[in-house]
C-alpha cells in the first residue's frame, strides 16, 4: 500500500479526476477501482478481506458497530472541530501540520480558513463549549473503563466500531495540541488503543465477546453516544424532509447542504447545517436494522432497550437519499 500526501497535485491529478470532489479519504485499488468516503471504504475492505470481520457476524454486535459509526461520523466531528479551532495552540499546530502535509503553506491556510468557518455551522459555539468539553471527558472515562477489561470495543479484535472511533479520536483529538495533552494525561488506555490501531498485531487477535453479549462498559459507551447523537440526527432528518417538501426537487443530485435548522446540543440551542449526508448515514443504520430477520431484530431491540437509541431505530424516511459513486441523490418517489 502506498499512502499519497494530500498535496495540491494529488487533488488535481488523482482525487478530482476520479471522484469529481476535493475530499479525502480516497482509495485507488491495485485494479484501478476508486473508493471514497470512510464508510464505503470500510465496507469494501470488509468484503475483500473478511478475516477478521469488520462488520461483526452477530446482529447485536453488528448493529452496535453501525451505531458507533454514526456517532463517530456525525457527532464526534463537533468536539473534533471544537478542540482544534477554539484554542490558539491547537490552531497553530493544525496549520503547521496541514502545511507540512501539503508542502504549500498558503493553500493550507486557505483550507483551514474554510474549515474554521464550518465550526459554527455544526454546533460549535460559546454556549456549547462547556457541553463539548464535558462530553469529551465522559467519552474518555467510558473508553478507559472499557479498555481496562477488553482490548477492542467488541472484544478480541478490531471491528467497524474501532475503525469508526479511530477517525475522530486519532485524526483530531490525539493529534491536536490541547486535546492531545488531555488524552495522554487522563486516558492512557485509550492512547494505547490508538497506538495498537496504528500498529496492529494480528497474532494477538482473539474472538469477539461471546454470545453477542454487550459488556456493561460497552453499554455505557452506547448510552453516552445515543444521548447527544440521537436528538441531533432526528432533528436533521426532520429538517431534510421539510426541505424536500418545500422544494420543487423530486430527484437528482443533492447539494452538500440544504439550509440550516434549529436543534439543541446538551441543553444549548444551536443552528446547524442540514446535510443530506446525515440523512444517508441514518438510513444506513435503520435500513440494516429493518432488514434483519424478525428474531434477530427482536434480539437487537432487547439488547438496546434503555440505551436511548430506540427513537432512531424506529425512524423511517419519508424521502430517501441514494449514494451513487461519490455523490448523493434524492431518490425519486416510488
Amino acid at each position: 500500500m502506498e499512502e499519497i500526501l494530500p498535496t495540491p497535485a494529488a487533488y488535481r491529478d488523482v482525487i478530482r479526476p476520479r471522484t469529481g470532489l476535493a475530499m479525502i479519504p480516497t482509495v485507488v485499488t491495485p485494479d484501478d477501482d476508486t473508493w471514497q468516503d470512510s464508510s464505503d471504504i470500510l465496507d469494501a475492505l470488509d468484503r475483500r478481506f473478511p478475516e477478521p470481520p469488520l462488520h461483526a457476524p452477530t446482529p447485536i454486535h453488528r448493529m452496535i458497530g453501525l451505531l458507533l459509526e454514526l456517532y463517530a461520523d456525525e457527532f464526534l466531528i463537533v468536539p473534533g472541530l471544537y478542540w482544534r479551532w477554539c484554542f490558539p495552540e491547537s490552531v497553530a499546530k493544525a496549520l503547521a501540520d496541514f502545511a507540512s502535509a501539503s508542502g504549500d503553506a498558503a493553500s493550507a491556510h486557505r483550507f483551514s480558513d474554510g474549515v474554521r468557518g464550518f465550526t459554527g455551522m455544526v454546533g460549535v459555539t460559546a454556549a456549547t463549549g462547556p457541553v463539548i468539553e464535558a462530553h469529551t471527558r465522559e467519552l474518555l472515562e467510558a473508553l478507559e473503563a472499557h479498555f481496562a477489561e477488553h482490548p477492542w470495543l467488541l472484544g478480541g479484535h478490531p471491528s467497524l466500531a474501532d475503525c469508526a472511533l479511530m477517525g475522530p479520536l486519532y485524526g483530531h483529538l490525539y493529534n491536536d495540541a490541547v486535546p492531545g495533552r488531555l488524552l495522554r494525561k487522563h486516558a492512557p488506555r485509550t492512547c494505547h488503543w490508538i497506538e495498537r490501531m496504528n500498529h496492529p498485531d494480528p497474532e494477538t487477535f482473539g474472538d469477539l465477546v461471546p454470545d453477542d453479549a454487550v459488556p456493561p462498559t460497552l453499554r455505557q459507551l452506547v448510552i453516552l453516544a445515543a444521548r447527544d447523537t440521537v436528538p441531533l440526527m432526528l432533528d436533521a432528518t426532520r429538517a431534510f424532509a421539510s426541505w424536500v417538501d418545500a422544494s420543487p426537487m423530486r430527484d437528482g443530485e443533492l447539494p452538500r447542504a440544504v439550509g440550516t435548522h434549529a436543534t439543541v446540543l446538551g441543553g444549548a440551542a444551536v443552528e446547524r447545517l442540514t446535510l443530506p449526508y446525515s440523512q444517508w448515514m441514518v438510513q444506513r443504520v435503520v435500513d440494516r436494522f429493518a432488514a434483519l430477520p424478525d428474531r434477530q431484530r427482536g434480539a437487537v431491540e432487547a439488547a438496546l432497550a434503555g440505551t436511548g437509541w430506540e427513537p432512531l431505530l424506529a425512524w423511517r424516511p419519508r424521502h430517501r437519499v441514494e449514494r451513487r459513486p461519490f455523490k448523493l441523490y434524492l431518490a425519486a418517489a416510488a
